[in-house]
């Protein structure tokens, strides 16, 4: 099979594409042919030598992918060779070939373009299991997103408004809150030209937001809990500011908030499975209808690999870039 390896951890340039051995679908698995793959920040984490695969798993990059199934593993049940099917990893994807475990597919409607779906799987078990199954968004609460025009950020935008939540957000140009207000938010905040705590109290009457999804870490901490309303929730799912949090205890207590920190790739596969069921059930029937879509800025040959993760690294997309074999 053809994929992109990481030799050694540096740059874009270090992505390699050479060709490696077929993998072989074990029991519980089945081996997709891959028809793109989606690109993550936990793929430029890996790539700079920060954030290596699992135990056990594919020293290859790649948490995403969509696909057609081409072997069963044994034990496989309810799934054919020929599906189309989207698949969360935990690594391997940067592949023309993938092992993937059963449980954690979901079959890609006719109605959509296999390639796109591959911006799906990481995005939507991120967001549901963050933004509903830890923060318990409920319709007519307020969701804050912190670079809405991000894969995560697309998808949560969708998915809020898909639930009946009002939706803020924060990005950096204007040409990306327009694209935010398209997929339904409403509160738009330049975070370079504006105060998001103060846009954020203005535009609720000085409420505030009610959970708040977060990937900036430890840089936006005080702010976003002066951002939360009473009994808010803050959930952070990356430290792209590599920076350290300091919490105002009295606010903390003072307004009854709750602080949840995840990640979603070093989850036992137990956990991970009952994360996509739940998307299975609760989410993908908005994909099948066409209410959530996949939000694709490039679709990037994996031999320009480096390409995408230098556009990726300088925040220039709006949606997911995508590597096609």
């Amino acid at each position: 099979m053809r994929a992109i390896s990481i030799p050694l951890p540096g740059g874009p340039e270090v992505l390699t594409l050479g060709e490696h051995p077929d993998p072989d679908p074990g029991p519980g698995q089945v081996l997709i042919e891959v028809a793109a793959a989606g690109v993550n920040r936990a793929d430029v984490s890996q790539r700079l030598g920060h954030y290596p695969s699992p135990p056990g798993t594919s020293p290859l990059p790649g948490m995403e992918v969509s696909g057609t199934i081409v072997a069963l593993g044994r034990g496989v049940v309810g799934r054919s060779i020929g599906d189309r099917v989207c698949a969360l990893l935990p690594s391997g994807g940067y592949a023309s070939l993938v092992v993937a475990e059963a449980a954690l597919l979901l079959d890609v409607p006719d109605s959509m373009n296999l390639v796109d779906a591959a911006g799906l799987p990481e995005t939507l078990a991120t967001v549901w299991s963050n933004v509903f199954m830890l923060a318990g968004l409920r319709a007519g609460e307020t969701l804050l997103v912190h670079g809405g025009s991000s894969g995560i950020g697309t998808t949560a935008i969708q998915l809020a408004r898909a639930h009946g939540a009002l939706v803020a957000t924060t990005a950096g140009t204007d040409e990306k809150l327009a694209a935010c207000e398209r997929l339904g938010a409403v509160i738009l905040i330049n975070y370079r030209t504006e105060d998001f705590v103060e846009r954020l109290l203005d535009a609720t009457d000085g409420r505030g937001a009610d959970v708040i999804l977060d990937a900036i870490g430890g840089a936006y901490l005080d702010r976003n809990l002066n951002a939360l309303a009473p009994r808010g929730r803050l959930a952070i799912i990356g430290n792209q500011s590599a920076a350290r949090g300091t919490v105002d205890v009295r606010t903390l207590m003072s307004k009854w908030l709750t602080i949840h920190g995840s990640t979603l790739r070093a989850r036992p596969s137990e956990e991970k499975a009952a994360i996509m069921a739940s998307v299975r059930e609760n989410v993908w029937p908005f994909v099948v209808a066409g209410q959530v879509v996949p939000v694709i800025d490039q679709r990037i040959p994996f031999a320009e690999a480096a390409r995408a993760h230098r556009r990726l690294e300088a925040s220039e997309h709006i949606g997911k870039l995508l590597l096609i074999p």
